[in-house]
C-alpha cells in the first residue's frame, strides 16, 4: 500500500485483510495525521517515501519491499468485503506456482440502493519474482504478462474524498516542464479536466487523444462517450450525436454508447429513433471478461425505464409498462419506478384493462 493522511480509512482496509496478507507493507508518502500509527497496529513494515509526484514511483517502491512469493495491493479507501475476503484466502490456498498475475473486479461506485455502478478489472495479485513495474505518474497501471488468471474476487471501493485537483495538477506540472504526455496520458488528463469542470478543454484533449494511433480500443470508446458527454454539457448538440457516434469505428456498440445516443434522439422528441438505440442496449449481452469501464445503470436498468418514456411519449402505454417492470426487476425499491408502475395500472384498470 501506498498511503498519506488517510486516518479515517485506513483502519477498514487493514481489518479487512488482516489474516489474510502473511505481510503488509505501507509506503507513507507524506501524512501528518494518525495514518502512520493506526498502519504500524498492523504491520512493523511502515516506511517513509519522499513523494515526487508520481504514484508508479511510490508503488514501485512498495513492491521492492515485499518478501513474499505474491504481491497483493490495495489503497486505503478499498476494503475486502467478507464474501470476497473468503474467496482470496481460497485462491491463496489452491493457486498453482505456475500463476503470474490474478485480475479482479474493482467495485467502484454504488447507487442509493447499494447496486454497483461502476466496475472494471484491474490486476491485483502478482508474482514477486517476475518484478512487474507500474507506469504512469497518475492514473498509473501496473504491467503484467504471462499467466494471468481472472477471477470473479472484487474489491470494494470505499471513497470518502477524491483528488481530482491534486491529480490535475500532477499533469499541468508535467506540461509546464515540457514533459511529454503518452496517447494514456492525453486520456487520463481529459478525464480530469472533464471532472474538474474544464469541459472546453477536456474535449480538446478527447479529441487529440482519438486522433492517435496508439491507445486501448476500451479507452477510444469510453473517451467517445465522455467527450459527447462534454459537448452534450456545453450545448454542442451535434458535436455530441457525432462523438458517440464515432465509438462505433472501434467497436461494436456498448450499452453507454447506445444510452447516449438514446437520450441525445429523447432531447430532440424522436422518440422512435431514441427506442432503437434504448432497445439495442437491453438486447445487448453484458461481457464476461471485459476489462473496460462498464457503467452497470446501462447495462441493467436504465434503457427499460427511458424505453418506458419514449413508448409512453408514442402512446403505445402498454409496452411503457412493460419496460417499466423490467427495470423494476433491478430496482424493487425505487419509487420513481413504483410510481410509474401505480400510473399505469390505474390507467389500465379505468379503461377496463387487465393487467
Amino acid at each position: 500500500m501506498i498511503v498519506k493522511n488517510e486516518e479515517k480509512l485506513l483502519e477498514q482496509c487493514l481489518l479487512s485483510v488482516r489474516g489474510v496478507a502473511d505481510e503488509i507493507i505501507i509506503a507513507d508518502t507524506g501524512s501528518t495525521d494518525r495514518t502512520k500509527e493506526i498502519a504500524r497496529k498492523y504491520t512493523d513494515h511502515v516506511l517513509d517515501f519522499a513523494w515526487v509526484d508520481d504514484f508508479s514511483a511510490a508503488r514501485n517502491y512498495a513492491f521492492s519491499q515485499a518478501s513474499q512469493d505474491y504481491i497483493f495491493w490495495l489503497d486505503a479507501d478499498d476494503v475486502l468485503l467478507e464474501e470476497d475476503r473468503n474467496k482470496l484466502l481460497a485462491l491463496k490456498a489452491e493457486l498453482a506456482p505456475t500463476t503470474d498475475a490474478c485480475s479482479m473486479f474493482y467495485h467502484y461506485s454504488f447507487d442509493d440502493y447499494g447496486k454497483v455502478n461502476l466496475k472494471f478489472r484491474r490486476n491485483r495479485l502478482v508474482k514477486r519474482s517476475l518484478q512487474f513495474k507500474w507506469y504512469g505518474a497518475v492514473h498509473e497501471y501496473l504491467d503484467v504478462s504471462g499467466n494471468v488468471i481472472d477471477t470473479d474476487i472484487a474489491v470494494t471501493h470505499k471513497r470518502v474524498h477524491d483528488a481530482k485537483g491534486r491529480n490535475l495538477a500532477i499533469y499541468e506540472n508535467k506540461l509546464r516542464s515540457g514533459a511529454e504526455l503518452s496517447p494514456r496520458d492525453h486520456y487520463y488528463f481529459a478525464n480530469e479536466l472533464r471532472d474538474n469542470g474544464d469541459l472546453a478543454r477536456a474535449a480538446q484533449q478527447y479529441e487529440r487523444f482519438l486522433e492517435m494511433e496508439q491507445g486501448w480500443v476500451a479507452d477510444k470508446v469510453t473517451a467517445c462517450d465522455k467527450l459527447s458527454d462534454c459537448y452534450y454539457r456545453l450545448g454542442e448538440h451535434d458535436k455530441e450525436c457525432k462523438a458517440a457516434l464515432k465509438a462505433l469505428e472501434y467497436a461494436t456498440p456498448t450499452a453507454e454508447i447506445c444510452c447516449r445516443l438514446g437520450y441525445h434522439f429523447l432531447q430532440k422528441e424522436q422518440f422512435s429513433i431514441a427506442v432503437f438505440w434504448y432497445k439495442l442496449a437491453t438486447d445487448l449481452e453484458e461481457p464476461k471478461e471485459d476489462w473496460g469501464f462498464r457503467n452497470e445503470q446501462c447495462w441493467t436498468w436504465l434503457p427499460h425505464v427511458q424505453l418506458s418514456v419514449c413508448y409512453y411519449r408514442l402512446g403505445q402505454e402498454r409496452l411503457a409498462w412493460e419496460h417499466n417492470e423490467q427495470a423494476l426487476r433491478f430496482r424493487p425499491q425505487d419509487q420513481r419506478m413504483l410510481g410509474n408502475k401505480l400510473f399505469f395500472e390505474a390507467r389500465f384498470k379505468k379503461r377496463g384493462e387487465s393487467v
